[in-house]
């Protein structure tokens, strides 16, 4: 066999390996990221009543992140276990806390929630944004 033959025949041989060495979702941060500002913004959207989410633009953006992992190519079974995963969900929620803590926001007073959303909204953050004051 020809050196040329060889490798086109390595090449191929090692597309589907190379296609199925993805990342945890975890480490893809375009999708990891986002889910994290999300949540942030629920969260203080759920403990500041002068403050709420904006759900659909969140809703619309969760869909174009399925895309996304989808066209990275994640299948939806994969993205299912990545989003229903306790391990996941401990770790981000770990993540969400330390941020808040770090804004001077504590669960003991619901008006840190509403200092730290409207910084976040004035900022136009990506937190901010899927934010409203009302």
């Amino acid at each position: 066999m020809s050196v040329v033959r060889l490798v086109a025949a390595i090449c191929v041989i090692s597309i589907p390996v190379l296609a199925e060495a993805k990342p945890p979702l975890r480490d893809v941060k375009e999708i990891d990221n986002e889910l994290y500002y999300i949540a942030i913004a629920n969260e203080i959207s759920k403990h500041c009543p002068s403050i709420s989410g904006r759900r659909l633009k969140a809703i619309g953006v969760i869909w174009g992140l399925k895309s996304k992992a989808n066209n990275l190519g994640y299948s939806d079974t994969e993205i299912r276990a990545y989003v229903d995963s306790d391990a996941e969900k401990d770790r981000m929620r770990a993540k969400g806390k330390d941020y808040l803590a770090q804004n001077g926001v504590s669960y003991d007073n619901p008006e840190s929630f509403c200092t730290l959303g409207r910084k976040e909204i004035e900022r136009n953050s990506a937190i901010g944004v899927y934010l409203r004051a009302n």
